[in-house]
């Protein structure tokens, strides 16, 4: 499909401003408000994902959602950008299913994922469908459709091979017979799921009755029906070949890698263990018998495949042995040799969490990205040596990384707390990063960013950052006596808890609170990633120890600063943050208002009805949960609570919000009058899950949390969204 080169405006900012947040407006005029300051604004604001590179290097495509005229849901589009950085974005689909999985065949065609109506068919109920665009010129059109639609798309980088990932109800005897029960189930209104093995939930997701499957794309070999015209432009017609269905269940929650030439794929498959556990192999699949051998099995480990070298030789691993209560998560990269079958480690005295991302062309080296110090830069790995070299230098966070056919350059992803997402070329000689003319500008920002340092009560070092709103006339000298002003704080708490603030993110924004005149602080405790494995092993099992010593001493370096007041403070977080929050309510008094969303209260109902019980049972054993469980410390609890919990949430579920929200109101310290009133809010979603991804909830999430922020810690009254109906 052709399409005019555009671009979608976002905020007023300029799409090339330095990353320092501030803008060029004189210091004489009135600061204009920015997208944060507005949540229709905000949540209209355009987000970019993904990112897929032509074999030739001609052709870089991204996907960027944007919100439908109703302002309920984001629909996705693919967008072309230029590589070279000469030409302005281009949008090169277009519908109201929106598109995804963007995936280039070795050919330079583009295939994706869609839900559109196919042209050809359009009485028929649209699925997920297989579409291809061709290469440059010419329109979309469905190579592939099934009554179970299609989940995901491979493409082999140097050979015409494709493969898709596609839902089955396990007793189908082929595609058929797939469609006649899926046919019944839904003519029968049936939504019942027999299991016999877990998990059973996942995320927000029920599990079955179908599996996943592998397929390799073929054409087909049915002779066309006599008479049918033909045109010049009409493509094969294609179907599918079952590949290794005996895998099943196994491939639920895998990664999949597709060697160079198309051969052979590389998978991680779950194997069912004793006492509800399980663990993850390494198997090869020949495409063309669809046969698997088991490449890598080990007790008490899992294995994940990255991506193939050029030359097919080398598959990169990660290997993440189990943990036990008293030993901590690992994640290390391994060198896989395809002919003699040794498996090394690479980066043996580095201790971060790799995600392996592409091979340079002449397979001497592995980019990788990993957190590290509050970043997430990109690595080279040496293919001989396992030496490990960082990139990048900026103070960003790289996701999608792509390298250029000629080696000197790769394309990926950046983004941190100062701009979301955007696309950038890097060069790979001297890591300078260069912002591509993208879909999106970036958005003007309400403020600047610091670094905070601290000293843990063990010694260890511990940082955040603070995201601090813009003074009025910023940028005008001090008058004399003049003071600065001092900022609420509010200290906000990573979920996880193996994780860091190193990236933006559009569910929790800190620039959505600074527009309301606080400091953000955005701190990593014990437990979080990119600080070395010991970091990790010091909050491991002890979750209501180190991880509460660290945000306190980092949140008393923080209010040793002259801008902020400490006399106007808030905590809050999600998920391991809201368990975090919940701890701080009970051990503290020293914030006015603590917001928890999504969070573990009691860890021994929590442990067996989170939807992967086996990996926190692993952790959690009953000394822990004895010790470090919030819900014991409810007598305590003398500060106001805004409790938020979805209840499609299977992560954390809805009975932990619900059990939290019962002993505040008939256990806390916090007073409660005769008629049952209270301080404390609960914000339900009967419709969201671990997150609040519909964007009217977004805003209602959002304006309940500024106007129960504003009651307690500024004391202000401000109304609440009109859309709760109150």
């Amino acid at each position: 499909m052709s399409a005019e080169p555009q671009t979608l405006g976002a905020s007023g900012g300029q799409a090339g401003a330095a990353p320092s947040g501030t803008d060029s407006t004189p210091a004489s005029e009135p600061r204009p408000e920015t997208p944060f300051h507005d949540l229709d604004h905000y949540v209209a604001i355009p987000r970019i994902s993904g990112l897929a590179l032509s074999p030739d290097g001609s052709r870089l495509v991204t996907t960027v959602a944007t919100l439908n005229g109703k302002g309920t849901e984001y629909g996705t589009a693919l967008w072309e950008i230029d590589p070279a950085g000469e030409r302005p974005a281009r949008r090169i689909t277009r519908s109201a299913k929106g598109e995804a999985g963007a995936a280039f065949a070795a050919n330079g065609d583009l295939y994706f994922t869609s839900a559109r109506p196919d042209p050809e068919k359009p009485d028929e109920d649209p699925v997920n469908a297989l579409w291809l665009l061709p290469r440059p010129g010419g329109e979309a059109r469905v190579v592939l459709s099934r009554a179970g639609g299609v989940e995901r798309v491979l493409a082999a980088r140097a050979a015409d091979a494709a493969f898709v990932q596609a839902p089955v109800l396990p007793g189908s005897a082929d595609e058929a017979d797939d469609e006649t029960r899926r046919t019944a189930r839904k003519d029968g209104k049936v939504a019942a799921i027999l299991h016999s093995a877990y998990p059973v939930r996942y995320w927000d997701a029920d599990l079955g009755p179908a599996e996943p499957r592998l397929f390799a794309v073929e054409r087909s070999r049915t002779a066309p029906e006599p008479g049918r015209p033909s045109t010049v432009d009409e493509g094969p017609d294609l179907e599918l070949r079952p590949l290794a269905p005996h895998l099943g269940a196994g491939l639920r929650f895998g990664a999949v890698s597709p060697s160079p030439d198309g051969a052979t794929l590389y998978a991680s498959v779950a194997k069912p263990l004793a006492k509800a556990d399980l663990r993850t192999e390494l198997v090869a699949i020949d495409a063309a018998t669809g046969e698997t051998r088991t490449l890598l099995s080990a007790d008490r480990t899992d294995f994940h495949p990255g991506p193939v070298s050029p030359d097919g030789r080398t598959l990169a691993v990660v290997v993440e042995p189990h943990t036990t209560p008293t030993q901590s998560f690992r994640s290390e990269l391994h060198l896989l040799d395809l002919g003699g079958g040794e498996l090394r480690r690479a980066g043996t005295a580095w201790d971060r969490h790799p995600h392996p991302a592409e091979w340079v062309p002449d397979g001497s080296a592995l980019l990788v990205t990993a957190d590290d110090g509050g970043r997430s830069p990109v690595f080279r790995v040496d293919a001989a040596s396992g030496e490990v070299a960082r990139v990048t230098h900026d103070d960003a966070a790289y996701t999608d990384v792509v390298v250029a056919p000629d080696g000197a350059s790769a394309y990926a992803l950046r983004s941190s707390y100062l701009f979301p997402p955007e696309a950038v070329r890097i060069d790979l000689a001297t890591g300078e990063a260069v912002r591509l003319p993208n879909p999106a500008e970036r958005p003007q920002i309400p403020g600047r960013l610091e670094e905070v340092t601290a000293t843990a009560e063990d010694g260890t070092p511990l940082r955040a950052w603070l995201a601090l709103p813009a003074e009025p006339g910023e940028g005008e000298p001090a008058a004399p006596g003049d003071g600065p002003a001092r900022h609420p704080l509010l200290l906000w708490i990573h979920g996880g808890p193996i994780a860091s603030w190193n990236a933006w993110t559009w569910r929790w924004n800190p620039w959505l609170l600074a527009a309301q005149g606080y400091a953000v602080l955005l701190p990593d405790p014990a437990l979080s990633t990119g600080y070395g494995q010991d970091f990790i092993q010091r909050g491991w099992g002890r979750w209501g120890a180190e991880p509460f010593t660290d945000l306190m001493a980092i949140t008393d370096a923080a209010l040793a600063r002259g801008d902020l007041d400490p006399e106007r403070t808030a905590a809050m977080g999600g998920s391991f943050g809201g368990y975090m929050a919940n701890w701080v309510a009970g051990h503290t008094d020293r914030f006015r208002a603590i917001v928890t969303h999504a969070s573990l209260w009691a860890l021994e109902g929590f442990g067996p009805t989170t939807d992967m019980a086996l990996y926190w049972a692993k952790e959690m054993d009953e000394a822990m949960t004895a010790e470090h469980s919030p819900h014991r410390f409810v007598d305590r609890i003398r500060t106001p609570m805004l409790v938020i919990h979805g209840d499609k949430d299977y992560r954390v579920p809805i009975g932990e919000g619900l059990r939290l929200w019962y002993e505040l109101l008939s256990r806390s310290q916090l007073a409660v009058g005769e008629d049952g009133s209270t301080p404390h809010r609960f914000l339900y979603f009967p419709d969201e899950n671990h997150w609040i991804l519909q964007p009217q909830h977004a805003k209602v999430w959002y304006g309940v949390v500024e106007a129960f922020l504003a009651e307690h810690v500024l004391g202000e009254s401000r109304g609440l969204p009109a859309e709760l109906g109150l």
